[in-house]
């Protein structure tokens, strides 16, 4: 994409994405000060850690086996009568340990040491590293946690200060935090570093979405498969067809509405040789395919449901709609490079109208 994307505007769609848009406000300072992506979140970063050491960092629990002269925990029967251990006055234990080696703090001090060295802030690198460092006094250990035990170390409803901490941390590791230029602005150069944008956008527009239409008796999946509607097929097609996941979908069970929102961090019209700008035929056909191979007459209502492909501007904005064959499709698109007010003014009307407005 060749507009420059503002690095506030990335702020927002992350806190979005990461479901933290109440913080907004928190951080407008650090955000206006930032050099870059990665100062930006440097800095953001040792913020909050040194906000959480303050407070002490959460601790987990680390499941232990012992041989020691008093019970502690539950008794393993098996390893004392083997060992004879009740003889010497020793008692074979299993018990969970309090630690501070959980996998969130695990990850944000791997974080902290990635960022050290890629920020160009002298004084933000510093704090990185020292702050690394008390997470290494305290017992977190150096290795990266697996998104397996991330995933198993679920955040709790009264753990809401770590959320964003570790959300800033994976924002490290997902790769978001490209090595471009210098500057206030983001610009995507290479296909990698959209994709990793584009999952950043998709989940924003997804999560405004669910903040605004939740209330309303809407349901909203991301990335649900679907499948192909196949009959009778050979016994190698399983394995050479290709799979379809859409973004986001939204359902309303009152009004028996659906509507597949795609979004894609590229232009939403590509030159013609006859015609200038027309719209991205592969883009429409993907749609396409999401809505009619969906139809079930045991299910009136998938025969009328919706689709809008939604983009980032480049070069005038587009609202269009049309329906084709019974399902109401639109194209548009949202200007990631205005001011961040008015940015934010059109996140929230794709949340209250986008889905709504079809005609």
């Amino acid at each position: 994409m060749a507009s420059e994307i503002p690095l506030c505007n990335i702020w927002i769609l992350f806190l979005y994405a990461a479901d933290l848009v109440q913080l907004r406000g928190r951080f407008e300072r650090d955000v206006e000060r930032a050099r870059d992506l990665p100062d930006l979140v440097g800095r953001l970063m040792v913020n909050v850690v040194e906000d959480r050491l303050r407070r002490n960092l959460s601790r987990g629990y680390r499941a232990q086996t012992a041989i020691l002269p008093r019970v502690r925990g539950r008794i393993d029967m098996l390893a004392t009568e083997a060992g004879q251990l009740m003889e010497r006055g020793q008692i074979a234990c299993r018990f969970e340990e309090h630690v501070m080696d959980t996998p969130r703090n695990r990850l944000v001090r791997a974080a902290l040491e990635r960022l050290a060295a890629r920020v160009f802030t002298p004084e933000t690198a510093y704090r990185c590293r020292s702050l690394a460092a008390d997470f290494s006094r305290a017992g977190v250990s150096a290795r990266r946690p697996s998104r397996a035990e991330l995933a198993i170390d679920q955040m709790g409803r009264n753990e809401g200060a770590d959320r964003m901490m570790v959300a800033l941390a994976g924002m490290v590791f997902d790769g978001t935090i490209p090595t471009e230029k210098h500057g206030t602005a983001l610009q995507p150069g290479d296909e990698t570093t959209e994709h990793l944008i584009r999952r950043l956008f998709e989940r924003a527009v997804g999560n405004a979405l669910r903040i605004a239409l939740e209330p309303e008796g809407w349901t909203i999946a991301q990335g649900r498969r679907i499948a192909w509607p196949v009959g009778g097929k050979t016994e190698g097609l399983p394995s050479i067809l290709p799979g379809m996941q859409t973004d986001i979908e939204l359902s309303h069970i009152k009004t028996s509405r659906r509507v597949v929102i795609d979004t894609k961090f590229t232009r939403i019209l590509t030159a013609s040789n006859y015609r200038g700008e027309i719209l991205r035929s592969g883009y429409l056909y993907q749609m396409y395919a999401y809505l009619r191979t969906q139809e079930s007459m045991e299910h009136p209502s998938s025969l009328t449901s919706e689709g809008i492909l939604l983009h980032p501007q480049v070069g005038g904005s587009v609202d269009e709609t049309m329906i084709l064959q019974g399902h109401p499709i639109s194209f548009r698109t949202i200007d990631l490079t205005a001011s961040s007010t008015e940015f934010v003014e059109q996140l929230h009307r794709t949340a209250t109208n986008q889905a709504l407005a079809l005609n």
